[in-house]
């Protein structure tokens, strides 16, 4: 089945107002820029979206803070935005942090179709209030429930039209679980190829989790922070 879309645009076409979406990347490593840029231009709004962090104040989820076209963050780690400190301070964001490992495991579990499960991580803190707790071998861990989208949006470096994916070092971060999480998974590639090219040992994502997938272009690929050892003389 040829997969395969035309631009970003096509891609995100669907998506409407109060979706949620669930978007790869770590920091700026393998955002799905392309795909981020063409929410933008859709002007979609009230979106709740899943990440692990929310972008800087202008690249990656950054832009759709900046436009306010997202009502609610779930995230693990927030510090680099200073537009998303802001609208928090100010009770114009709501914002769900959740504990990293706990993130990773709740989108790993909607992939796996396992509604729920226990962590330890968070009890006796803000994060456990409301949430269910037991006690297994003398130590206390809170219930956690799987954390599915409307639609998941990941960037790979290769991938081909039956939907097959391959990220490259760090870029597979949350991507590969997200693409299993996603009722509709959006896949945007570096290089888009015939099935024959892609080695099957080296598939990261099979194409049967991806329902769209296009060429992305113009990746700039940002480093949130540059740093360089001082000399010393």
């Amino acid at each position: 089945m040829n997969k395969t879309v035309f631009n970003a645009a096509e891609a995100v076409k669907d998506i409407q107002n109060g979706a949620i979406i669930m978007l790869g990347g770590f920091g700026l490593c393998g955002i799905p820029e392309n795909s981020i840029n063409a929410l933008v231009n859709k002007g979609v709004k009230e979106l709740i979206c899943i990440s692990n962090n929310a972008g800087v104040d202008d690249f990656g989820l950054g832009l759709l803070l900046k436009t306010r076209q997202i009502k609610k963050m779930m995230s693990s780690y927030v510090g680099e935005n200073a537009e998303f400190e802001r609208q928090l301070l100010n009770n114009e964001l709501e914002v769900d942090l959740i504990p990293q490992g706990t993130l990773a495991t709740r989108i790993q579990m909607a992939g796996m179709g396992i509604p729920a499960f226990y962590t330890p991580a968070g009890y006796g803190t803000e994060v456990a209030e409301g949430k269910e707790s037991r006690e297994f071998n003398g130590k206390i861990y809170l219930m956690e429930h799987a954390l599915h989208a409307d639609f998941a949006i990941v960037k790979a470096w290769k991938g081909d039209r039956f939907g097959n994916l391959i990220f490259r070092k760090t870029t597979r971060n949350f991507s590969t679980s997200m693409a299993k999480a996603g009722t509709i998974t959006i896949a945007e590639v570096e290089h888009l190829v015939e099935p024959e090219d892609m080695d099957p040992d080296q598939i990261h994502v099979p194409g049967i989790y991806v329902h769209r997938i296009f060429q992305g272009k113009d990746y700039e690929k940002r480093i949130e922070k540059v740093t360089t050892r001082i000399e010393r003389n």
